[in-house]
């Protein structure tokens, strides 16, 4: 079972891929969003190359839970992504994730154009990481 997480900006996408277990979330690469079909070609690739079986979006909400403009893009891509791939595709609020994984960067002194390179990347790892552990959860029998 491998899970592929994404968090679609404007201009890139930053992709994360589960384990085999679906416990962890490791960044795999971020796709420079030039237009729609060479992204969707590439998010194919990616997820036929590593035999995901879902994939997670980050949906990106106003912080009062509104939809914003960029909501109405990244549902279109999801659009596209499922007339490509037959595998369920959940959608994941990610309010604050870009900010966290900012701040992640940030605690670790790296660099401004070194963040830039991969804050898309953390942001999926950080949204794939979420839909897990809400999984394992759902999967407890609690104590």
């Amino acid at each position: 079972m491998r899970i592929l997480g994404l968090d679609i900006g404007s201009k890139r996408i930053g992709v994360a891929l589960s384990d085999e277990l679906g416990y962890t979330a490791q960044g795999v690469e971020t796709v420079t969003y030039t237009d729609p079909e060479s992204a969707a070609d590439r998010i194919q690739g990616i997820a036929e190359s590593r035999n995901v079986t879902e994939i997670v979006i980050g949906i990106p909400y106003n912080m009062n839970g509104t939809e914003g403009p960029q909501v109405r893009n990244v549902r279109d891509f999801i659009e596209r992504l499922r007339k490509r791939i037959n595998v369920p595709i959940h959608e994941w609020d990610e309010r604050l994730t870009t900010f966290a994984a900012e701040r992640v960067l940030l605690e670790a002194d790296i660099s401004r154009a070194k963040r830039r390179k991969v804050v898309d990347k953390l942001a999926a790892v950080l949204i794939l990481q979420g839909f897990l552990d809400s999984q394992t959860f759902k999967g407890s029998t609690g104590v």
